[in-house]
């Protein structure tokens, strides 16, 4: 008898409820298990849901036994809980033990790299497990297969992610994340090989879609770097920029990063106070310090201008937040027909109008719930550990997408 059910790990969190709603709109009658260590926060989703379509459980990732009982017999098990520092080590091996696939939306370098070395066991089980299946990583790097496609050779690759106004709502999660990203080392690839930077220190120039236009994007440390040469070892330069807007908030996290990485304020410290400050409460004199450095260094460095965080501060005052904007984008340089040439793939839309990218969340869960279309379709044909541009070809994925609901003019813009 072939398995039924589907299994959501850290199911409340924003976008693995993204994920889920837009999987139930496509095809199939999977019976999903939504896991979480609050499942009483299930209920409203579970309500939107298909009738009988989903049950909630109680779950603590962290209780070995519980854990496995919670994915046997699963068709795919999927990890929506973060940090993926501490959570995808513990169901991973239970996904492997009990041999059932698995799939996340990591976006952490140190846990992609450890998933990846998990390919023999993952072999010996026959089952795939899939890591960095979101927006950034996961459809930034499909973006980037798609465009190096139109060259004869690749020779540089930029990785673009760019993350509107969400306030006042942001996870702990994506916070940590963030402080673990916008200071200390970012592994990155260059001159054909891996070298460590500075993250949040080397900027570029983009071109974004969605009505963002040029952008000044910051290099972040993230997975893709990581895990793209791996298709791409000829390639000179990968790596993966990244920024908020509007820009002040890069001086914010970029300030507060510092603090943490020198041991000046603690991560849950940082975390406390950026919450605070979303929702308009700052009590931590000490952080806010580092936060308004690292917005007048913006302003030193030339990277924001003076007038941009004047209006920026005024705003907050007011309690007024940005129209939310932001994006993919994957720019390959390199040859064709012997030439220098330069293709580009990006999102299209963007804003509260737009079905894939109106925020984090839903660009990242709806992604998501594309790969897992790919992942059922596919069961049985793998087996392994994959990063996305190893297994999901472009068209494929971008039909996928328009299976849990996208519109196609929505999906992808080529440059070229």
């Amino acid at each position: 008898m072939t398995a039924r059910k589907v299994v959501f790990i850290g199911a409340a969190g924003e976008m693995c409820r993204v994920a889920i709603e837009r999987f139930a709109k496509a095809d199939g009658d999977w019976e999903l298990t939504l896991c979480d260590i609050r499942p009483e926060l299930l209920t409203p989703l579970i309500k939107r849901l298909p009738a009988g379509r989903a049950t909630a459980r109680r779950l603590d990732l962290y209780d070995r036994a519980d854990l496995r009982d919670a994915v046997a017999g699963a068709a795919l098990v999927v990890l929506g809980a973060g940090p993926y520092i501490r959570t995808s080590e513990p169901v991973i091996s239970a996904c492997i033990e009990a041999k059932v696939p698995y799939l996340d939306f990591d976006d952490d370098v140190e846990s992609t790299q450890h998933a990846l070395t998990l390919e023999d066991g993952a072999r010996e089980a026959g089952i795939p497990i899939y890591v960095g299946c979101g927006a950034s990583p996961g459809m930034s790097n499909v973006l980037v297969v798609d465009a190096a496609s139109e060259l004869d050779t690749v020779e540089d690759i930029d990785l673009a992610w760019m993350v509107g106004d969400e306030r006042p709502d942001v996870g702990r999660a994506v916070l940590e994340h963030l402080m673990h990203i916008a200071a200390g080392d970012c592994l990155t690839w260059e001159h054909g090989g891996p070298v460590v930077h500075e993250s949040y220190v080397e900027t570029t120039s983009v071109p974004m879609g969605g009505g963002v236009g040029e952008a000044l994007l910051y290099e972040t440390a993230h997975p893709e770097p990581v895990t793209l040469p791996r298709r791409y070892p000829q390639a000179r330069r990968i790596r993966c920029v990244g920024g908020l807007d509007p820009m002040p908030f890069n001086g914010i996290a970029r300030g507060l990063g510092l603090a943490v990485q020198q041991g000046k304020i603690t991560v849950t410290e940082a975390v406390d106070f950026v919450q605070s400050l979303l929702h308009n409460r700052v009590s931590d004199a000490t952080a806010l310090r580092h936060a308004l450095r690292g917005m007048l260094g913006q302003v030193r460095r030339g990277e924001s201008g003076a007038g941009t965080l004047a209006k920026f501060l005024l705003a907050s005052a007011f309690r007024r937040t940005y129209t939310w904007r932001g994006g993919l984008l994957a720019r390959v340089t390199g040859t064709r027909n012997g030439r220098p040439a330069v293709a580009i793939r990006r999102t299209v839309v963007s804003g509260p109008d737009s079905y894939l990218v109106s925020s984090m969340g839903s660009i990242t869960g709806t992604a998501c719930a594309a790969f897992m279309v790919l992942a059922l379709d596919e069961a049985g044909k793998r087996s392994g550990a994959f990063a996305p541009e190893d297994w999901a070809e472009p068209e494929a994925f971008y039909t996928a997408l328009e299976r849990v609901g996208t519109p196609r003019h929505e999906i992808v813009e080529a440059l070229v």
